[in-house]
């Protein structure tokens, strides 16, 4: 069925208030058989206008919202007559005379969602909106609106009433969702590569009118703009190679962006989503002066770009996958996304359980730790606390910390197998991932069956999302059908077939660490370490880390279990490679560049602070005796980790979180001694090859 038919066409719209107008329009659908619930549709367009008004400049209303009530994606077009011109939709330039109420199911997915898009944006365009203001039928209103949002119109291609616009007007329906660029030669300035994002509520129109509008805005000053649309019709993310090429970026949202940490360490515009439909202009104007600020000011640029390292460092949130990875690389970014998001309860559990001891140790002594645990909580596993907190005594503190540390320490499994499955399948995969988490935590899986949840939630529930269903059935299949489902298989299958395996390799894997001593202990740390130094920051390093965050799980109270030490050995090990190259710097500049020196500076912030990306700049100008020296130094602060037994609750921090680390003193040696390594190394290599470099030269003359 088509998005729109004469029968959803009222040319003489009237009515008090446009939640009388909008009544009248709502019940062309109800004739028309796809609005089943009147007034559950009108609620649902009354809370979207709450939220914000939608009338927009120029005489335009488009009421819209999302509801169960809606058993397709429809249009009503009504145009408004009457006294004063139109009626007020709550634009600041006057009355609407032109309104759009735009219906879409509650879990609208289908091919007709990406129609909708296409509406939005052709009611930025002047001669789309002239000729629906003249024309005289019904049926040529439905040819109007059909010709810019038929399904099989390629994106880009003119439509009847682009047809007639100049060169220079917008007729590319659909450019952002696309991918394609709006070029121009700039008017007298440089050519700015921008990017940008918008998102609104409901996904609906907004947020494909700011696009256009930004696009638009962009080519007028003779700019190429890339927009990346986060709504209904889904959004293809801007890639890596689009994003480091962008001189701006412009937000027009009102909703969180997503994985908005891609954009970091770029000049930025951030308004709210109807900034870009009516103020495109201006925003582009904005992102040109920023520009030209970070182009007169370095420093700023410098900063950003210290603030995205540390934002993509070790325990920085990644995004969930690259268009055309391959098969192990969308494995990797799909495990990655949950541990990234784990993080973040390691971190507050970890530290809090380490002051817990902290202070445990002080009231209570060396078995403070010990105490503390039966202290905080019943023999049941309640919170005994809650009874006996004394806000003046030391151990009840400790005993706070503990319980609240241990909480923390509970989500674990259940948020990393949950957004394995966001990664996999979107918000479809969160409830069977989480839930699924949570049974493997309780049967003592671990993060391994943490993992297999995760996987198996994800493709479960995006299989079922994929299902071709009835028309009445689509508005509950996000709400009831999938979560419903893919939890039950996948919960289900955990439970009776996966689980007791699972739990004995589990079982299997903690017996090992424990009973680690001596040279095994060693050799695991060799291995990490290099790990951590081989690609500093990339996919092994990340294996390296992602190994110790997750065994962090299993550590519980113990003050001394294998996962601390891999924990302390990992985050040593990543050190490494930065403080060595500033430290090189510092002792041998002449075998460096300037700009290899002015890196070095910054290096030693970075090192100390666990941001392994800091030694990138070395390694990219001279990576094969880089990475080789940060291997070895790595390894060797890896081993003497795991000899001398250091420990670490916190899965990030470096130095600042040196009273956490348990016998940081030698800590410290095993970091001072990779670091010497390593520097020895690079200084030894880098100075034979001037030596060469001398030695030629002379033998020339």
């Amino acid at each position: 069925m088509s998005l729109i038919t004469e029968e959803q066409v009222v040319l003489d719209l009237t009515g008090a208030d446009r939640h009388e107008a909008t009544r009248r329009l709502a019940e062309r659908l109800v004739a028309s058989g796809r609005c089943t619930d009147l007034d559950t549709f009108l609620d649902d367009v009354r809370k979207r206008e709450e939220t914000m008004a939608t009338g927009l400049p120029g005489g335009i209303g488009i009421p819209h919202a999302r509801s169960t009530a809606i058993t397709e994606p429809s249009l009503v077009f009504g145009r408004a007559t009457g006294e004063g011109g139109g009626i007020d939709w709550g634009a600041k330039d006057g009355p609407a005379t032109l309104v759009f109420l735009i219906a879409a199911p509650e879990g609208g997915g289908d091919a007709h969602m990406q129609m909708l898009p296409k509406l939005a944006r052709a009611l930025m365009k002047k001669d789309f909106k002239a000729a629906l203001a003249a024309a005289t039928s019904e049926a040529e209103v439905v040819r109007i609106v059909s010709a810019e949002v038929e399904l099989d119109q390629p994106a880009g291609a003119a439509t009847p009433t682009a047809a007639a616009a100049s060169a220079g007007a917008s007729g590319r329906t659909g450019a952002a969702a696309s991918g394609s660029v709006a070029t121009a030669e700039a008017p007298g300035g440089r050519t700015l590569n921008l990017v940008g994002v918008t998102s609104c509520p409901t996904g609906i129109a907004h947020t494909y009118m700011a696009a256009e509008g930004l696009e638009n805005a962009a080519k007028a000053a003779g700019h190429t703009m890339l927009v990346e649309t986060q709504g209904s019709a889904g959004s293809k993310p801007l890639s890596a190679a689009q994003i480091a090429a962008a001189d701006a970026v412009i937000f027009a949202h009102d909703l969180p962006v997503k994985d908005a940490g891609r954009f970091a360490g770029k000049p930025l515009v951030d308004v709210g989503v109807k900034k870009g439909i009516s103020d495109g202009p201006a925003l582009v104007l904005q992102a040109e002066r920023l520009v030209a600020e970070w182009d007169a000011d370095p420093s700023k640029r410098e900063a950003a770009a210290a603030a995205a390292a540390s934002a993509g460092s070790s325990g920085g949130l990644v995004s969930k996958v690259e268009e055309g990875a391959s098969t192990a690389t969308k494995v990797r970014q799909w495990l990655m996304t949950g541990v990234s998001y784990m993080i973040p309860f390691v971190a507050a559990g970890g530290i809090l359980i380490a002051l817990s001891f902290m202070l445990a140790q002080i009231a209570l002594g060396q078995d403070g730790a010990i105490q503390i645990v039966k202290y905080g909580l019943t023999a049941e596993g309640q919170f005994n606390i809650a009874q006996n907190f004394n806000p003046f005594s030391l151990t009840s503190w400790a005993a706070l910390l503990f319980v609240i540390g241990g909480a923390s320490f509970g989500f674990l499994v259940p948020i990393l197998s949950g957004f394995i499955a966001f990664a996999i399948a979107d918000r479809p995969g969160l409830v069977p991932g989480i839930v699924g988490g949570a049974v493997a935590s309780t049967m003592g899986a671990g993060f391994l069956g943490g993992l297999v949840t995760g996987l198996l939630g994800g493709f479960v529930a995006r299989w079922v999302s994929g299902w071709n269903v009835a028309k009445g059935v689509r508005g509950v299949m996000p709400v009831v059908v999938i979560p419903l489902l893919s939890s039950l298989i996948t919960i289900g299958l955990f439970i009776t077939v996966l689980g007791r395996p699972i739990k004995g390799i589990t079982d299997g894997l903690n017996s090992w660490l424990t009973g680690m001593t001596g040279a095994s202990s060693i050799i695991l740390g060799i291995i990490l370490g290099a790990m951590m130094g081989f690609d500093l920051g990339g996919p092994v390093n990340k294996v390296a880390y992602a190994f110790a965050t997750t065994g962090l799980a299993a550590a519980g109270a113990s003050t001394d279990a294998p996962q601390l030490k891999i924990m302390a050995a990992v985050m040593a090990a990543g050190m490494v490679a930065p403080l060595s190259m500033a430290l090189a710097t510092t002792i041998r500049p002449h075998l460096f560049s300037e700009p290899e020196r002015e890196n070095g500076k910054a290096a030693w912030l970075l090192g100390f602070s666990f941001i392994s990306e800091g030694a990138i700049p070395f390694a990219a100008a001279d990576p094969v005796r880089i990475i080789a020296s940060s291997v070895v130094g790595s390894a060797v602060t890896g081993a003497l980790a795991m000899l001398f037994g250091t420990t670490l609750r916190a899965p990030h921090g470096g130095i600042w979180v040196l009273p956490l680390i348990g016998n940081f003193l030698l800590f410290l040696v095993a970091l001072a001694a990779g670091v010497l390594v390593m520097t020895g190394i690079v200084v030894t290599l880098k100075s034979r090859e001037t030596n060469l470099a001398e030695i030629d030269a002379t033998a020339t003359v």
